[in-house]
């Protein structure tokens, strides 16, 4: 009879993991967000600098920096920075740097 219930108990565990697992790499894909920022950087030391930089920002999956455009397209997790946050550390790295609309002005 106890091994039963052993028995039971443990595909309970097991199956209640599964369940949870799911769940999480759901969270977890709605859990990214892009942003892309004009930033005022100007030759190839600029696109360097934030590339070596802000790939070490917490919450960074995934970034490309682009010169010609003045763009840096930045993947992040939502739960780990925000926006602002991403914004004032290409600050602090001397650039000017505002989000990138798709409105031509």
């Amino acid at each position: 009879m106890n091994a039963k219930i052993f028995v039971l108990s443990f595909i309970l565990m097991l199956s209640a993991g599964f369940t949870l697992n799911a769940q999480n790499k759901k969270d977890l894909k709605n859990d990214k967000e892009t942003v892309v920022f004009d930033v005022s950087m100007t030759c190839e030391n600029c696109q360097k600098r934030i590339e070596k930089n802000i790939a070490f920002e917490k919450g960074v999956t995934d970034m490309k920096v682009d010169l010609a455009n003045k763009t840096v397209l930045v993947e992040f997790k939502k739960s780990q920075t925000t926006i602002e946050k991403l914004q004032e550390a290409i600050k602090k790295l001397g650039y000017e740097v505002t989000i990138k609309t798709d409105k031509k002005e």
